[in-house]
């Protein structure tokens, strides 16, 4: 160990908001009332430090430390610790914090436990306790409220280690610690100092293995006590066998039968001993409550006995068809670190094999055993590359990296460095600079060209992937266009996803916006040597690809004439096939042709089909079309539903990229509801990622949501601002593919906002748009823009021709949008009877879709009619009751900040008019000032929402 980089020793908490929300409100509580809670999580995850953290937070009175229980004699009795507590809380509420309460004895457990009952007795005392969770909780400790650290999310994780080593770490080098340290906070630390400060900064190789088991000790607290020698090996026969396990867990039968080859001469008894208490039976299994654990027992065990118990494993699998994990076994049973190549082979052989059952992460393991048991440089950069390839279709992007950077040691043939360019420009594709993945397969494709054209091409259609989701149209043509390798499906294996590194590299991406985005299919072939295993061509797959790409570039070209057909294909040749990148790229082609329910098909069997694969890097992508297709259909709460799930396993997946489209989606189902913290919580977070990142596409879809929560919440003003960014002529003008679709709320808000000469000039490449018949709502849209901009006689055949078209595409929400922009019109032309009509359909259409914020609009011209009730219509009384609706809708608009012309403009009315109800405004709710007036309209608004709420839950029975 070097042990001369120094750690930074103020570093803040990361990554602990939702716990110390829920200290915080155990302390806020405390003058008033008692509580008590359990902070539990595995060694390392900084139980101890939310602890001091607490005890630092707390200034309303006195805080106790209690230790672990006495090492000698009786423990603390009950009778003892209420005392204690009683006398504590005398003068002032108290805290009482207890570290590793899992320690303390079991009389003392006891004694603890009956206190804690008892605190509501006692009141104005707080027990914080924390225990960790690398066994079963103790019994004592069951029914108290707990407070559960997981490890560090990458994001979390990652400032943490900026934050320690003041960002000095080389980028290969922060991958392989942060992929180490696998999200614990102790075990991080413990690497960072293990390294000096040249092997930091990546001037010197790195010691293996990184973490090794002093390392693992320190973030455990110590190589676990075992009671005996049958637990001890009992113990390490199952972290071995997890090692070449497709999970977090070890067959129990298979532990069993490993331990009596292990000791023939075993203890008769052994099996009716209790389990370790760090491990949990499940089911037919075995597992550690903690992985940290489960790696520091591996760890820290001989060598020797190390390699018994694989070897042991080894001939308990030799005749269970389990080829994979014995051959795995038997390789860890060797001595000493020179290579085996025969068992190399043998190992790389069996990856490649797609008769047998395995994860991609299996895969991948055995490539790189392979890889460290292989002499021949270039054999093993192919076989780390390969088993690098299996990390990413396994969802693991965190160990690509580490395994393409062991690939590059050393002088290699140029079609291997290809292939580690291909795998790595689809690593950053996914979770990383799109800029960056562009040119690692640009080179990819020149690397590839002479000995693998086929590969070639997929590298050169995944960089014009990456150059789609830059929002980089002329590169993206140049590599659809008719110089680009024609043959882009020939590394597509016909024997399915679990052929070695064959498979889908890279999931949705192209259509426009919500249409989705571009297809890209990229496998590659087998290693070169593995000749058992060619790839092969399906026909199917090639003319889909060639068809995609056919359509895809005579659509961004303007020629929708020619896009329908090729794309046609497409779709068709998804209702026969069951491989998921073929489903996928027919949804693709379904939401560029409009045809949402085709589209919703294709994404549904292909997720079906990613989860059968178990492919975690293919799942977030097939809900990431589902949940676009929803969107365009106007079914918002179903696109959230999908867009949730994919946010969660796009994250799990380490794929930040995706995650940022689908926080981008959240965006836009949510800026129709009345959440306008939902909003710019998920506008922010797409943002974040899109702008380190270069993702144009997910930057636009973001900036659209924000600004149509703008519009919604009658901020035409802002709106207006934001959309023509996007929308109008210029650098800044939003991704190619998506600014078309936030037309229509660009001229909404610019006509509400007198700028009608900037709504007119979008409106011809809008129409372009519609005409190619692609979404089925933009007709409709059209007949509504131009509604908004004709002069009157000609404005009523437009709303109503609108509705028209609404009604033959269908979608609630954009229906809506029209009848309540038509009512306005109608209840300013003094045609009450229409407008109440029309405006009443919206709000039932806006009600029904969930849309609050739109049918909020809808109520206040409906109030304006007399037609609705007045604000605090559950029967209490306001003061904003005093009010007519318009001096209602003025004084909202004036809290918000609009000025008196921005009113009129607004509300399509003169600015004397404005004058005459603001005064009559201020009269009537007896405030001088503007100001005074938004704080009246702001407590008012929220005394009405806590009467809402108030309502809600007598009715449904919640709890508040």
């Amino acid at each position: 160990m070097t042990g001369e980089t120094t750690v930074c020793t103020a570093v803040r908490i990361h990554g602990r908001g939702a716990q110390r929300k829920a200290l915080r409100a155990l302390l806020d509580g405390l003058p008033s009332r008692g509580g008590r809670l359990l902070l539990t999580g595995e060694p390392g995850l900084g139980r101890t430090t939310l602890l001091q953290w607490a005890a630092r937070s707390f200034h309303a009175g006195p805080v106790l430390h209690l230790g672990t229980g006495p090492d000698q004699g009786a423990g603390p009795t009950a009778e003892q610790l209420l005392a204690a507590l009683r006398t504590a809380a005398d003068a002032a509420p108290a805290l009482v914090c207890v570290d590793d309460a899992h320690l303390w004895d079991a009389p003392a457990r006891t004694a603890l436990a009956r206190a804690a009952e008892h605190l509501s007795a006692v009141g104005r005392v707080g027990l914080l306790l924390s225990a960790a969770s690398d066994r079963a909780v103790a019994p004592e400790f069951a029914h108290l409220p707990v407070v559960r650290l997981d490890p560090l999310a990458p994001s979390r994780a990652a400032a943490l280690l900026d934050d320690m080593t003041d960002g000095a770490a080389a980028p290969a080098v922060r991958e392989q610690l942060l992929a180490e340290a696998d999200g614990n906070p102790a075990l991080l630390a413990a690497l960072v100092r293990r390294l000096s400060p040249a092997e930091l900064r990546g001037h010197r190789p790195l010691p293996g293995p990184l973490a090794d088991a002093a390392a693992l000790a320190e973030a455990a607290g110590g190589a676990p006590a075992v009671p005996s020698g049958h637990a001890r090996d009992l113990l390490l026969t199952v972290a071995a066998a997890v090692r070449a396990s497709d999970g977090p867990d070890a067959d129990a039968a298979l532990v069993r039968d490993a331990l009596l080859r292990l000791r023939p001469a075993s203890r008769p008894g052994a099996r009716s001993q209790p389990l370790p208490e760090q491990l949990a039976p499940a089911g037919d299994r075995l597992r550690f409550h903690s992985p940290l654990v489960r790696r520091t027992v591996y760890a820290t065990a001989s060598p020797d006995a190390r390699r018994a118990v694989h070897r042991a494993l080894a001939e308990a699998l030799g005749n269970g068809g389990h080829r994979l994990p014995e051959l795995l076994h038997r390789s860890w049973s060797l001595s000493g670190p020179a290579p085996a190549p025969g068992q190399g082979d043998d190992l790389a052989r069996a990856a490649a094999d797609s008769t047998v059952t395995a994860t991609y992460r299996l895969r991948a393991t055995a490539y790189t055993r392979a890889a460290e048991l292989t002499a021949d440089a270039a054999r093993r950069a192919e076989r780390y590359t390969a088993a690098a390839e299996q990390a990413l279709l396994g969802g693991c992007p965190h160990q690509a990296r580490p395994l393409l950077a062991a690939a590059r040691e050393g002088a290699v043939p140029a079609a291997v460095r290809g292939r580690a360019e291909l795998v790595r420009g689809l690593v950053e594709l996914r979770d990383g600079p799109v800029g960056d993945a562009h040119q690692s397969l640009l080179l990819a494709a020149s690397l590839l060209a002479a000995d693998a054209p086929a590969d070639a091409a997929s590298a050169a259609l995944a960089a014009a992937d990456a150059a789609w989701a830059a929002g980089d149209l002329s590169a993206c043509l140049a590599t659809l266009g008719p110089t680009a390798p024609p043959r882009a499906a020939a590394a597509i294996p016909a024997h399915g996803a679990h052929a070695p590194g064959a498979g889908e590299q890279r999931g949705p991406r192209g259509t426009p916006g919500p249409h989705g985005r571009p297809h890209t299919r990229t496998a590659v072939r087998p290693a070169a040597s593995h000749p058992a295993h060619p790839s092969h061509t399906s026909a199917s797959v090639a003319s889909a690809v060639r068809d995609h790409r056919i359509g895809m570039r005579a659509l961004l070209e303007g020629r929708f004439d020619r896009a329908g057909a090729p794309l046609g294909q497409v779709v068709r040749r998804g209702l026969t096939e069951d491989r998921p990148e073929v489903l996928l790229r027919s949804a693709a082609a379904a939401l560029l042709l409009g045809d949402v329910d085709a589209a919703r098909g294709a994404g549904a069997r292909a997720l079906a089909a990613a989860r059968q694969l178990g492919s975690d890097a293919l799942e977030p992508q097939a809900l990431e079309y589902l949940a676009y297709a929803e969107l365009r259909a106007g079914r918002h709460p179903q696109a959230r539903a999908h867009a949730e799930e994919g946010l969660r396993t796009a994250l799990r997946a380490g794929q930040r990229n995706t995650a940022a489209h689908h926080r981008a989606v959240l965006a836009l189902a949510a800026s129709i509801e009345e959440e306008p913290d939902v909003v710019a919580r998920h506008v922010a977070a797409a943002l974040a990622t899109a702008r380190r990142h270069g993702l144009a596409q997910a930057l636009t879809l973001a900036q659209w949501a924000a600004a149509r929560a703008d519009l919604g919440r009658g901020r035409p003003f802002d709106a207006a601002d934001r959309l023509g960014l996007l929308v109008l002529p210029g650098p800044g003008r939003g991704h190619f593919a998506v600014w078309r679709l936030a037309v229509p709320c660009f001229v909404e808000a610019a006509v509400l906002a007198g700028r009608h000469e900037d709504a007119r000039e979008v409106l011809a490449d809008f129409a372009g748009w519609a005409a190619f018949g692609a979404d089925p709502q933009a007709a409709a849209q059209l007949a509504r823009c131009h509604a908004l901009l004709a002069p009157p006689e000609r404005t009523d055949d437009l709303y109503r021709r609108a509705l028209a078209q609404h009604d033959e595409a269908g979608g609630d929400f954009e229906r809506a949008r029209t009848a309540l922009l038509y009512g306005k019109w109608l209840r300013r032309r003094r045609r009450p009877r229409e407008a109440r009509g029309r405006l009443g359909a919206a709000l039932a259409g806006f009600e029904g879709c969930g849309a609050g914020v739109w049918a909020a609009q809808a109520r206040d011209e409906l109030r304006a009619l007399g037609a609705a009730p007045q604000p605090g219509g559950d029967g209490a009384p306001t003061r904003l009751g005093r009010l007519t609706p318009q001096q209602l809708r003025i004084a909202r608009h004036v809290a918000e900040g609009a000025t008196n012309r921005e009113v009129a403009l607004t509300l399509a009315v003169s600015t004397r008019t404005v004058d005459y109800h603001l005064r009559k405004v201020f009269a009537a709710l007896g405030v001088r000032s503007r100001l005074e007036l938004a704080r009246v309209i702001g407590q008012a608004e929220q005394d009405q929402e806590a009467r809402r709420a108030a309502a809600h839950q007598e009715k449904t029975g919640a709890q508040p």
